[in-house]
């Protein structure tokens, strides 16, 4: 199988801060201690179903989300490569309002979710931003996605400090071609736990009707 190798960009692009932040659901296996860019695939490995895929800087897959299905799913799995559960992912609708709750799997089904995500209405009232905000179980600490627009694959992921700790942009060949709009590169910045940052990477794909 071919190997999907991600732009290589430095440490100083974008609005990304490299200041050390963690996340909520910090594991050691899943923490770097430098800046990490992958690509995301918005598409399944599997044939004829949806889902997505994440590369690592080498080529290999990390991640991967295979619906086994071509529609969109309310409740998807992110997974390692060897099929391992990590978040289970679903999609809730209370009175007209839609959510988006996370599961974190410890080897065990977890009863309460991890973090929930909403749409940030007040916050793009008039205004053309993509915003959501994911609020955490277990501490008072919340995180951002923002979106240029609904159309737009670019987005970022920020702390309640309003630091970014992922981005991601549409994907550019070493020759500068742009890649389809299913393909993006994702720069996670240091000790932030990038399953987690796969996890709200799902969330938005589900948003999208791409997962």
């Amino acid at each position: 199988m071919a190997k999907v190798h991600p732009l290589l960009t430095s440490n100083s692009t974008g609005d990304a801060s490299s200041s050390s932040t963690s996340t909520p659901c910090s594991n050691n296996k899943y923490l770097t201690s430098k800046r990490e860019t992958c690509t995301i695939w918005m598409k399944s490995l599997v044939m004829q179903g949806s889902g997505c895929t994440a590369f690592d800087e080498n080529g290999e897959i990390v991640y991967r989300v295979d619906n086994y299905d071509s529609k969109h799913s309310s409740e998807v799995y992110l997974m390692d490569l060897r099929g391992k559960l990590l978040f289970t992912l679903c999609e809730k609708n209370m009175c007209g309002f839609p959510s988006w709750k996370g599961y974190k799997s410890n080897g065990i089904c977890a009863s309460k979710p991890l973090f929930r995500m909403r749409k940030n209405y007040k916050s793009i009232l008039g205004n053309k931003e993509c915003s959501y905000k994911v609020t955490m179980r277990s501490e008072s600490n919340c995180y951002r996605l923002e979106g240029l627009n609904s159309k737009s694959t670019a987005f970022r992921i920020m702390d309640s400090n309003r630091r970014v700790v992922a981005e991601a942009k549409r994907k550019q060949s070493r020759s500068g071609v742009v890649l389809g709009d299913d393909v993006f590169t994702l720069a996670v910045e240091p000790h932030v736990d990038h399953s987690f940052i796969m996890a709200l990477v799902t969330v938005y794909g589900m948003i999208r009707r791409q997962i």
